[in-house]
C-alpha cells in the first residue's frame, strides 16, 4: 500500500514540474515576441492637445537650503557644479517705480520656487562707472540658480533714467519689464517721507512737503521737485515705449499688493509664464506690522524690513486735492497706454 502511495505522489510531481516547465517556456518565448513587437500607437507619437510650457519644480524643493547657502557663501565649488548652478542674467526686472511697492513684490515673487532674486539693488542700467564695468560684472552680481529658474532683479531709478531703456533693449530685447504703481499722490507723499526720515536721521532739517510739491511764486504743482516728477507715469513709460512694447510690460497695482496681494502675485506668475504656485497659504496677515508677511514652508517665514509702512505725515488736504487734479489727465494717459484702470481720484 505504501508503496503504491509513494508511486502516485512521484506520478503527480512529475506532472505538476513539466506544466511549470511549460509554463516557463512559454513566458520566455511571449517576452521575446513582446521585444520585437512595436505598439501600434507609440506614446511619443500620440497627438495632445499643445500644453504650455512647464517649469520643472521636482528638483526646486533644493532650492531653499542649497541657494541660501551660496547666498552665505557657504556652498562648495563642488555643490555648484554638481548640482549644475549657474549666473544667470535677469530675464525679468522690476524697473519701478520708486516707493510703489518695488521690494515687497520682489520678495513675494521670490515665494515661487521657480524665481530666484539679486538681494540687492545693482543698479546696473542706472549708474554710469557699474554700466562701464560690462555685462559680466553685471552677470556676477546675480546669484546662483537651476538653469530653469528666473532671475529677477530690482531698481526702481531704472524707470526715471533716460538712458536705461536703451541699455537693457541691448542687453536683452525681449526682457519682461515689471512696474509697480500706487496712487501718485500718495506714492509722492511716500517719497517725501523716506527722504525726510534720512534727513532726520542725520539730524538735518528738512522743507515740508507743501513747501517742494508747490511752487511758491506760482501756487502750481512744481512738476520739477522729484517726487512729483516720479508719480507722472506716463511720462516715464512713453520713454520705454520706444525701445519695447507694452506687451512686455506688466504693470502690478502696488495698492493692491499691500491690501490683496495673491491675485496681483498670481497676475505675475501668469505674465512670467510661470506655473501658479504662490497661494494664500504663503502669505499671512501681522496685525501687528499692518502688513502681510511670507510664509515659505511651515519652518521659515519672513516679514519686509521696519522700514516699509512708514507712517506719513500730515499733509494739506488743498495741496491733496492740488496735486490729485494735477495727477489726473497723466492718470487717463496711463489707463489708455496699459490698458488697466485704477481707481485713482
Amino acid at each position: 500500500m505504501l508503496v503504491q502511495l509513494q508511486a502516485l505522489l512521484r506520478q503527480k510531481l512529475l506532472i505538476l514540474g513539466s506544466l511549470a516547465l511549460g509554463s516557463v517556456l512559454y513566458l520566455v518565448t511571449r517576452v521575446g515576441t513582446l521585444d520585437r513587437l512595436q505598439p501600434i500607437c507609440p506614446i511619443e507619437s500620440r497627438q495632445f492637445p499643445p500644453q504650455p510650457e512647464q517649469v520643472p519644480l521636482r528638483p526646486l524643493h533644493f532650492k531653499r537650503g542649497l541657494l541660501h547657502e551660496l547666498r552665505k557663501g557657504n556652498a562648495t565649488k563642488e555643490q555648484i557644479r554638481l548640482h549644475n548652478l549657474v549666473q544667470q542674467l535677469p530675464r525679468a526686472i522690476i524697473v519701478g517705480v520708486r516707493k510703489g511697492g518695488t521690494r515687497a513684490l520682489l520678495e513675494m515673487l521670490n515665494l515661487h520656487p521657480a524665481v530666484v532674486k539679486a538681494s540687492q539693488e545693482i543698479h546696473f542700467f542706472d549708474n554710469n562707472q557699474n554700466y562701464a564695468r560690462g555685462i559680466d560684472w553685471y552677470r556676477g552680481k546675480m546669484p546662483f540658480s537651476f538653469i530653469h529658474q528666473i532671475t529677477i532683479e530690482k531698481s526702481p531709478a531704472y524707470f526715471i533714467t533716460e538712458e536705461v531703456p536703451e541699455r537693457i533693449f541691448k542687453m536683452n530685447s525681449s526682457i519682461k519689464l515689471l512696474i509697480i504703481v500706487r496712487e501718485p499722490t500718495t506714492r509722492a507723499v511716500s517719497d517725501y517721507t523716506q527722504v525726510l526720515e534720512g534727513k532726520e536721521r542725520k539730524n538735518k532739517t528738512y522743507h515740508k512737503f507743501e513747501t517742494l510739491a508747490i511752487d511758491s511764486s506760482s501756487y502750481k504743482v512744481n512738476a520739477k521737485y522729484k517726487a512729483v516728477r516720479t508719480s507722472i507715469y506716463t511720462k516715464h513709460l512713453e520713454h520705454w515705449l520706444k525701445f519695447f512694447p507694452v506687451e512686455q510690460f506688466h504693470i502690478v497695482d502696488g495698492d493692491r499688493l499691500i491690501s490683496d496681494p495673491l491675485p496681483e502675485l498670481q497676475l505675475v506668475e501668469r505674465f512670467l509664464n510661470l506655473p501658479s504656485r504662490i497661494s494664500q497659504y504663503n502669505l499671512y496677515f501681522n496685525a501687528t506690522r499692518g502688513f502681510y508677511c511670507l510664509r515659505f514652508n511651515i519652518v521659515f517665514s519672513k516679514c519686509l524690513a521696519g522700514s516699509k509702512g512708514r507712517i506719513h505725515p500730515e499733509v494739506d488736504p488743498s495741496v491733496v486735492t492740488r496735486l490729485q487734479r494735477f495727477f489726473h489727465p497723466f492718470n487717463q494717459k496711463f489707463y489708455q497706454i496699459t490698458g488697466r484702470r485704477f481707481d485713482w481720484p
